[in-house]
């Protein structure tokens, strides 16, 4: 059962999936049977009517309600690979799969897959989007996709973790994407820097765009601990849940979500 990891590019016609540990222990109630992946939804979008970044932000909700002090300082060249994970992408029908949401867990509407809590499949929307964009923009920019949606041992060489630990220590940059959960349980959006190494303007550029949690919340997370820098996108409630599960505006609202990203990482590498 042992396979290679492989990273690999993610392109527009391929789907990558989406999820932080959910903050409270979820039932298996949220899980349908697994169900096949499916494609990501590209739809016209209009990047130039993305909304600007604010605290409350019109995008992503409330800043996180715990933030740090830390500021990135440390110069990175503008050609650091920087890898992009979804987080919960290996620990699906674990006790860390990540938030089902507001809209199942509270609304008991269907997930967006069966095989999958709704954070992981948002995470791995944005995801790809990120790639897509920032390749676009020039950055060495690849995705690290585990091979399956349950791994049980955090040691094992193809879960994001190990993934994370050996490309951390060639220098690479590891951003996790995630989303938070709902109210109350939630802290909203922000980065929880990796602690393994330096604080950087990579981290500060996107710290500046989405907040800041304390560098060792929660005493320090694993990720962070392997040079996961976790990127809560914001919290998986209205009106951003909505809106990306609403056919009519999904397709823009991932694409602001990525360039968002996007921008902050052309910005830190500059």
């Amino acid at each position: 059962m042992r396979a290679t990891p492989i990273t690999v590019p993610l392109s527009i016609g391929v789907l990558t999936f989406t999820g932080m540990v959910c903050h409270r222990v979820q039932s298996q109630q949220n899980w349908l049977p697994t169900a096949p992946p499916a494609a990501p939804q590209r739809l016209r979008s209009d990047l130039k009517n993305c909304p600007r970044a604010a605290n409350p932000d019109p995008l992503l909700g409330r800043r996180t309600k715990e933030s740090g002090r830390w500021v990135g300082r440390g110069a990175v060249p503008s050609t650091i690979p920087i890898v992009v994970m979804a987080g919960h992408a290996d620990s699906q029908r674990l006790g860390s799969a990540g938030t089902p949401g507001y809209a199942v867990d509270v609304r008991k509407q269907q997930p967006m897959n069966g095989a999958m809590r709704d954070e992981l499949y948002w995470n791995f929307q944005v995801q790809s989007a990120v790639v897509r964009l920032g390749q676009k923009r020039g950055l060495n920019i690849t995705s690290y996709v585990p091979p399956l949606l349950t791994i049980r041992d955090d040691n094992d060489p193809r879960t994001n973790w190990s993934q994370a630990r050996v490309r951390s220590s060639k220098g690479h940059y590891i951003l996790e994407i995630h989303f938070d959960a709902y109210s109350p349980y939630g802290f909203g959006s922000g980065l929880i820097p990796a602690i393994n190494r330096p604080l950087n303007q990579l981290d500060e550029s996107i710290a500046q765009s989405f907040g800041r949690f304390p560098r060792l919340f929660r005493g320090g997370l694993g990720g962070p601990r392997r040079g996961i820098g976790i990127l809560e996108i914001g919290m998986l409630e209205p009106p951003l849940e909505q809106k990306l599960r609403d056919p009519a505006t999904r397709a823009q609202t991932v694409e602001c979500l990525g360039l968002r990203v996007v921008d902050a990482l052309v910005k830190g590498v500059s």
